[in-house]
């Protein structure tokens, strides 16, 4: 495996795993923190889709190493890992604060991101 794409793969899959831990640490310890825009609740759905835009974008544009591009690798999986982990809860669940903590909703989450991030590094090992 060429290193710039070791480096990417180690990069997001350290950025999709670190981002999913630390909200689910973070929603186990304090499950009623809800962040609001006004009187919108802005779920990490939200917040993922807008940092997988800001990171991916640069990513589908610009090539080579630099620290700019890891920047927006992990920019581009901390988002990743909000949207997906979300998405699982959104579907598998009543939406409620509490339904967060259900063991279908971090079952779900643990299976849809292992299964991205094996992807990933699926893709990773066959580019050589």
């Amino acid at each position: 495996m060429p290193p710039e794409v070791r480096r990417n793969a180690t990069l997001l899959i350290a950025a999709v795993a670190g981002s999913v831990l630390t909200l689910r640490a973070s929603l186990a310890l304090s499950p009623e923190s809800d962040f609001y825009v006004g009187s919108y609740n802005v779920h990490h759905l939200f917040l993922g889709l807008l940092l997988i835009t800001a990171g991916g974008i640069p990513l589908a544009l610009f090539r080579g190493a630099s620290r700019r591009r890891d920047l927006a690798v992990v920019v581009f999986g901390v988002g990743l890992g909000m949207a997906l982990d979300e998405w699982v809860y959104l579907i598998a669940t009543d939406g409620s604060n509490a339904s967060y903590l259900l063991p279908v909703s971090f079952w779900g989450s643990l299976i849809v991101v292992g299964l991205a991030l094996l992807y990933a590094v699926t893709l990773a090992v066959r580019r050589v």
